[in-house]
């Protein structure tokens, strides 16, 4: 990958992370802040925005575990679209019988 490429990637994954970091703050902080007639938070507004951060980030993670084991096999499934579609494939090994795709009608009962 050439500087620019990895360089406009890094942007990209940073205004990601950004919205995903600002998207969250304010979420739990028009969940948890109910009066903005001190300058700290209350002992309750803090705890509550502990909880809403821990409870965002913990879901965050689960989603990332999830699309990170999801992105192999779209990926596959992409290529193989494409391949099916565009000029023949290089040659690859000999085809035997194939394992039922999980997309098959009764795969899986």
């Amino acid at each position: 990958m050439d500087p620019a490429a990895e360089h406009r990637q890094q942007l990209r994954s940073l205004r990601d992370f950004l919205l995903v970091y600002n998207r969250m703050t304010e979420l739990c902080f028009r969940h948890c802040v109910c009066s903005l007639n001190y300058r700290l938070l209350t002992g309750r507004e803090e705890s509550c925005l502990d909880s809403c951060a821990a409870r965002l980030v913990r879901a965050n993670h689960r989603l990332m575990s999830a699309y990170v084991g999801l992105v192999p096999a779209l990926l596959q499934r992409r290529a193989a679209e494409h391949g099916a579609a565009g000029p023949p494939a290089a040659p690859g090994p000999a085809p035997g019988p194939a394992a039922p795709s999980p997309d098959a009608p009764g795969a899986g009962t």
